[in-house]
């Protein structure tokens, strides 16, 4: 609805600039005369308006940033006097909207315009929706200046009848801003003023309602925080009191936690994970088992080293010879940690100590059989890196708990052995050493090597999550060294997550270094013994290594070094020798008794077991490393027994096919190798693998079957030196085996001298020690035809049937 707007003549009026102020029709404001324009202003109205004796006139103008408005207000001076503060003033009041025109000349300093007074006009009787607009008015301006006490004007407000004069009421409101005033000023439809005026309140109130809220919000916080605060005092206060009167000194348990954790060096999420903690502590009561959950974890958080790291020495040359100086042999395991500080050293030097929130650690897999130095060459790598050193016994582990730790809501909860090394060591890098990690196994309380996995993994580990802690756990730098007897026995999955080195055993001479450097010396002392009171002469050592123990390690060796001692500084004490004194091999005898394991070669050609046709000598690999078996062969009469193949010895699904092979092979080309086959039809086999409690499998037999049942047909012995292994085909092929370094080490301790491997095989000879190849003769050989060239020895009378 549009209002009757009309313009009367031309008033000339002196201008009264406002900066940054509105003053709307019927507002009466003060205004400072200190001002020139205003002052000047005034005087050129009054003196206008002397002549005829009426009110001065004013147009009061808003002015922002120099620029005027096109509308502005016809004011009239109504009292010129002093103001409170004593200045000079004059009390002005707004009487209508001018619309202003051309600028003109008049009297004195002002600046005079002419301008057209807008009369507005307002149907009679109102309609329903503007006298709703006039209610919902009055009742939004009542509520804020109830809002804000001003109970004295809310009676004021309700009297105004006019929509115009209720409109530019809104003058007087505070919180609108001059683009806002000015906007009110310039409309000039008094139900559309009203409308906007309306809006203005309403915005304005619900912004007040959200800051209301806002600050009641933050008040509540506050008040909830000085009343937490007042309590917790007086709880303080009560608890010393307590404390006065049971005789107990010292201060609160729960203010000594948060006083620890506010002093300990730890990661930010791990702080706030430990104060909400010690907040829950403060608040259960002392007879609580809570309390004593939430204990026993902050001293476990707060013993970790979350931030210790040792410096790494990265003196490369120095911890090669540490390693060397502990340990004789191992080169494979030496060169990778000289190859790990090499880079480390590199990375350090550049900067890159952490990439992608990774540390450079290191996870290998040391696998060999018993005594070759597995657990001692962790603590020499801890030794040669300057780290500190943790050994975790993983043998006959069956709990994932003692892995990831336990739940903390169960009695007793533990953290798992990871963090318990970490805490141990003191250090967030150290050496930890994962002993016999393929004898873990698992039921139903859960798979310890799955939890493995992510402590293994150098993608994962960096965010390794105890259950216990619930809290991250950086193991990137750490260096894991995992020890296994058997391969096989490790999950796959595990496996692939660390970095293989196999240890195959000693040869003869690094025992021998090995003896006269270690083994000896600490004997000595463990025997009490001055160094120069005995003396082990190298062939008493040699004869020990290879006579009187038989293995790919060096346990058996110590303990027979021990009781030689034993019985030297026993035979002193009695009287009976005379110290300093020299052990040789020829003494041995008379001392520890006699030799354990003669060689084939050293024994009388009829005692051998090869001494028979149908037997051969093989190379297999066990979890005490390499060892020799012999295959045995025999045909059945055949009064008293019928056709048909016997396997005896524990042989594996694998091995048993691989006898099938063999005696396939030799029915089918036994009249090519000039073998009497016909016996092979209407007789029964057996072949037979002594040591018959040990279970045995592997396809690496196959060309060893092959030739003892070619021995026991033909007659013709097997050569007493020479040992092999080897797959065997349908078509008589020779397939690669694995385990060659081991077999070839057996072979060496047992005395053999010729050894037939698979031709694929000739690569892994690199492997093996220079002075075991030296003392052996290997054929690599692609046909069962060259191996029993090679193995079976000539007939010295032709051969008709086989017994």
């Amino acid at each position: 609805m549009a209002a009757d707007i009309t313009a009367h003549s031309p008033l000339t009026l002196p201008v009264l600039p406002l900066d940054d102020e509105v003053v709307l029709p019927g507002m009466v404001v003060p205004l400072d005369l200190s001002d020139n324009e205003v002052r000047a202003a005034v005087e050129a109205a009054q003196a206008a308006a002397r002549p005829s004796g009426n009110k001065p006139k004013v147009l009061l103008v808003p002015r922002v940033d120099g620029t005027y408005a096109a509308t502005g207000v016809l004011g009239t001076v109504e009292q010129v006097g002093r103001l409170s503060d004593g200045d000079p003033g004059a009390l002005i009041r707004g009487v209508g909207r001018v619309r202003i025109g051309a600028g003109t000349t008049g009297p004195g300093a002002a600046l005079w315009v002419e301008g057209a007074v807008v009369e507005e006009t307002v149907p009679d009787p109102l309609p329903g929706a503007v006298t709703e607009l006039v209610k919902e008015y009055k009742a939004l301006a009542t509520d804020w200046l109830k809002r804000r006490g001003a109970w004295q004007v809310v009676d004021r407000v309700q009297q105004i009848e006019g929509i115009s004069q209720l409109a530019d009421n809104s003058g007087y409101s505070p919180f609108l801003t001059t683009p806002q005033k000015i906007e009110l000023l310039e409309t000039t439809d008094p139900v559309a003023r009203l409308k906007l005026a309306t809006e203005q309140l309403r915005d304005h109130l619900a912004e007040q309602e959200v800051a209301e809220s806002i600050a009641k919000d933050v008040q509540e916080g506050v008040d909830k925080q000085q009343r937490e605060f007042l309590l917790r005092r007086q709880l303080d206060a009560v608890r010393k009191e307590l404390r006065e009167l049971n005789g107990q000194e010292g201060e609160d348990e729960s203010d000594d936690y948060r006083a620890r954790v506010e002093a300990a060096d730890l990661p930010e999420k791990v702080r706030e994970a430990a104060l909400k903690e010690v907040e829950k502590l403060e608040r259960a009561s002392d007879q609580s088992p809570e309390g004593s959950w939430i204990r026993t974890w902050l001293d476990t958080v707060l013993e970790l080293p979350w931030n210790e790291r040792t410096e790494d020495s990265y003196d490369i040359q120095g911890a090669k010879a540490t390693l060397d100086a502990e340990h004789a042999g191992l080169q494979d395991v030496k060169e990778r940690i000289t190859e790990y500080l090499a880079v480390r050293k590199r990375r350090a030097e550049r900067g890159l100590g952490v990439v992608g929130g990774r540390r450079g650690g290191a996870v290998l897999a040391l696998v060999g059989p018993p005594g070759v130095g597995k657990t001692s060459l962790g603590e020499s790598v801890a030794h040669a890196m300057g780290r500190k050193f943790v050994r975790v016994a993983l043998g006959g582990v069956r709990d994932e708990a003692e892995i990831r730790g336990h739940r903390r809501t169960y009695v007793g909860a533990l953290p798992g052995r990871i963090v318990r090394a970490i805490k141990e060591a003191g250090s967030m890098n150290p050496v930890v050493l994962l002993d016999e990690i393929d004898k873990v196994g698992s039921d139903f309380r859960g798979d310890p090597a799955a939890a493995l996995l992510e402590v293994l993994d150098p993608a994962q580990n960096h965010t390794f999550r105890d259950h216990y802690l619930e809290v991250e756990l950086d193991l990137s730098d750490v260096v894991f060294l995992a020890t296994a007897n058997v391969l096989e026995a490790i999950p796959e999955a595990l496996l692939d997550r660390m970095e293989l080195v196999r240890l195959d055993g000693y040869t003869e001479d690094e025992k021998i270094v090995i003896a006269r450097d270690h083994l000896v010396p600490r004997q000595l002392e463990r025997a009490g013994l001055e160094p120069g009171e005995v003396t082990l002469d190298d062939s008493a050592l040699r004869k020990l290594a290879g006579e009187y123990t038989r293995e790919a390690g060096v346990r058996n060796l110590e303990r027979s070094i021990a009781r030689l001692l034993r019985k030297v500084a026993a035979e002193h004490e009695l009287g009976d020798r005379e110290l300093p004194f020299t052990v040789t091999d020829g003494e041995l005898r008379g001392l520890i008794g006699r030799p354990h394991h003669v060689p084939e070669s050293a024994q009388d050609p009829a005692e051998r077991r090869t001494a028979v046709p149908g037997v051969a000598t093989g190379l297999a690999v066990t979890g005490a490393g390499g060892d020799v078996l012999f295959v045995e062969a025999s045909l059945a009469d055949p009064e008293t027994g019928g056709a048909g193949l016997t396997l005896t010895g524990q042989l594996g699904d694998v091995m048993k096919e691989s006898a099938q092979i063999a005696l396939s092979f030799l029915r089918s080309h036994g009249a090519e190798l000039e073998l009497p086959v016909a016996d092979l039809k209407d007789r029964g086999v057996h072949i037979h693998f002594p040591a018959g409690a040990v279970p045995k499998d592997g396809p690496s037999a196959g060309i060893t079957m092959t030739t003892a049942l070619a021995s026991l047909l033909s007659g013709r012995q097997v050569r007493t030196d020479v040992a092999m292994t080897g797959e065997v085909s349908l078509t008589g092929r020779v397939l690669p085996i694995g385990g060659v370094k081991q077999k070839l080490l057996a072979a060496h301790r047992a005395g053999i001298t010729t050894v037939v491997i698979p031709k694929r095989n000739e690569a892994d000879l690199d492997d093996v020690p220079a002075e075991i190849l030296d003392k052996l003769e290997v054929h690599p050989v692609t046909d069962v035809r060259q191996v029993l060239e090679l193995a079976l020895s000539p007939a010295e009378v032709p051969v008709t049937a086989a017994a």
